[in-house]
């Protein structure tokens, strides 16, 4: 069958009956605009996609997947993940009228294992489906990892009486448009349980995010379990049991691994670290609240002990210390040091500080601030590690190492003055997802993008990606996972998707479908606009009368082989 061919477009051409998802207005009066997606669609979407209506189908009783790299743990657990994943409605079987998909044959052209996953991997792929021969192609697992995820929501049903395995002949070559994609989770001010922190890198890869960074300890609570100062979990944990244990992290590290994500560790200082002086209340400034005696607390401007005290020798061994086993034992090429928000109100209160500072020659609290950032950074490159911050200290002023990374979180409009600077930066100022409001608010996350700025050529290309944070001040293990999915997916359609990919109605029903996709492989995502998900909605049983739909047609009376919908969308490639 010949390709209907679009130069750099992603073009579908689907047949249409009840899918697995469906989504309807809020009033009948306000109908939905955009162009309804067909089963099967990606997301993110691929750069390059072109499929024809040729229907193809999957044999569940059949081995899938066939690997030319041997060997290879990402490899072999990733084709035993991607088998029960597609396969997971143990109702589903092959179609008998149409031509079967025998298997895929996976190539890895550098014919390496890699074990981690790092800052410059290639994540590139390309997929062919057909009934003759049908291959992924990556240069390196990183990009096989995508690739599966992509093939996997190919796969669709027509309808949920006759529970094919179907998918469309397909033609992808695909790459992320940034290299970096991240999540953070804050488990400092609530913890989260293992199972929430592994289901969530698990919605990480079925959105392509690859970094998970890790905002691991902070004013409320010390749950690292460190192994040089263990008295910092002990007395700084909420609890005994609100530790993350040195197995537990590596757990952590290794299942994110599996599926390509990199953890990356937040030790916030100065700021954020009351939870430290609990064990160690050297490393904290006393305050001088009343003028006269220290540890006095003047609120609401500062507590009686905050921050670390930048003045003193001992604070920067205890911290290349720790920092030595952090790094030691995250993998990771980066670290992020934080560094925001550290208020100078207790430096301003020790009379102390003020004589260091007059000695120093430091003649203002930016100032000091570049004094601990230096010491600090001097550190990261002892240990031969890199490392990322907010953006507090290059906004006072500080001069920090030309190869720091900066984190944009106060406002996009700042991200030209740190680029006029040089740095790199990642981008999370429009997608702090605790943020909650009523409606469709992944569509403001849809619509922010990172080059959305009037800079030169080189200093668009130091903008390296961005992240979507979520900080837990009212969130725990109850309302992590609704809260973050979908909404999170706009963020990572925006952060690997062409920057012409950005029609919100549109991408309303892919992602409608996508949220369908996620609630069924556990991940519990809240819904984005009122619909159901086919014959399964979270909490019922499969042996209820709920789950039999009978085959209703959304749209009447449809044949598979007869009703078509072509949806075509160019795109304009880049590299």
């Amino acid at each position: 069958m010949a390709w209907r061919r679009l130069a750099f477009a992603c073009l579908f051409t689907l047949c249409w009956t009840l899918s697995s998802a469906y989504i309807t207005y809020i009033e009948v009066r306000y109908p939905l605009e955009g162009e309804r997606s067909p089963p099967g669609a990606p997301w993110p979407q691929p750069q390059v996609c072109e499929q024809t209506d040729e229907l193809l189908t999957l044999d569940p009783a059949k081995p899938l997947f066939v690997s030319e790299l041997q060997s290879c743990d990402i490899v072999e657990e990733a084709i035993k993940r991607y088998t029960d994943l597609i396969f997971i409605d143990k109702g589903g079987k092959v179609e008998p009228d149409q031509p079967r998909v025998s298997n895929v044959l996976i190539t890895i052209k550098s014919n390496d294992c890699e074990k981690y996953p790092h800052p410059a991997m290639d994540e590139s792929y390309t997929l062919e489906v057909n009934a003759k021969t049908s291959q992924l192609t990556a240069e390196t697992v990183w990009g096989f990892l995508r690739g599966i995820e992509t093939f996997s929501q190919l796969v669709f049903f027509p309808d949920e009486v006759n529970k094919y395995y179907l998918l469309n002949e397909t033609s992808i070559e695909d790459w992320p448009r940034f290299k970096y994609r991240g999540i953070m989770l804050d488990t400092a001010r609530h913890y989260e349980p293992m199972s929430i922190l592994k289901k969530n890198l698990d919605a990480m890869s079925y959105n392509k995010f690859n970094v998970f960074h890790w905002h691991i300890v902070d004013d409320q609570s010390f749950p690292y379990e460190s192994i040089v100062y263990s008295e910092l979990s002990a007395k700084g944990a909420y609890s005994p049991k609100h530790v993350y244990t040195q197995k537990n992290v590596a757990a952590i590290i290794e299942y994110a691994r599996l599926r390509g994500i990199r953890v990356i560790p937040e030790f916030d200082t100065p700021g954020h670290t009351i939870s430290w002086g609990k064990s160690h209340l050297e490393l904290l400034t006393p305050c001088y609240g009343d003028g006269v005696n220290p540890g006095t607390a003047n609120y609401t401007a500062h507590a009686a002990y905050e921050m670390l005290n930048p003045m003193l020798d001992s604070t920067y061994d205890f911290l290349e210390k720790l920092f030595g086993e952090v790094v030691e034992k995250f993998p990771d090429e980066y670290m992020h040091l934080g560094m925001d928000e550290a208020y100078p109100y207790c430096w301003q209160s020790n009379p102390n500080i003020s004589e260091f500072m007059e000695k120093e020659g430091i003649d203002d609290y930016g100032k000091l601030q570049e004094y601990y950032t230096t010491r600090v950074l001097a550190i990261m490159k002892k240990l031969n590690s890199k490392y990322i911050i907010w953006q507090d200290p290059i906004d006072d002023g500080v001069e920090a190492s030309p190869d720091t990374v900066v984190e944009v979180w106060r406002n996009f409009t700042d991200v030209p003055a740190v680029a006029a600077r040089g740095y790199e930066m990642i981008l999370s100022s429009c997608w702090y997802l605790n943020y909650i409001s009523y409606g469709q608010d992944w569509k403001t996350y849809y619509e922010c993008d990172p080059h959305s700025w009037n800079g030169t050529e080189e200093q668009l290309e130091l903008m390296i990606g961005g992240e979507a944070c979520m900080w837990h001040e009212y969130v725990d293990g109850t309302n992590l996972l609704p809260r973050l999915w979908p909404r999170a997916s706009a963020v990572a359609e925006r952060l690997w998707s062409a920057k012409e990919v950005n029609n919100t109605d549109d991408a309303m029903y892919r992602l409608d479908e996508h949220r369908c996709r996620m609630l069924r492989r556990g991940i519990p995502a809240e819904p984005i606009l009122n619909g159901f998900c086919g014959d399964y909605e979270e909490g019922w049983e499969e042996d209820t009368d709920q789950c039999s739909l009978s085959g209703i047609s959304l749209y009447g009376n449809t044949d598979i082989n007869k009703r078509r919908i072509v949806i075509a969308t160019v795109l304009r490639r880049q590299r």
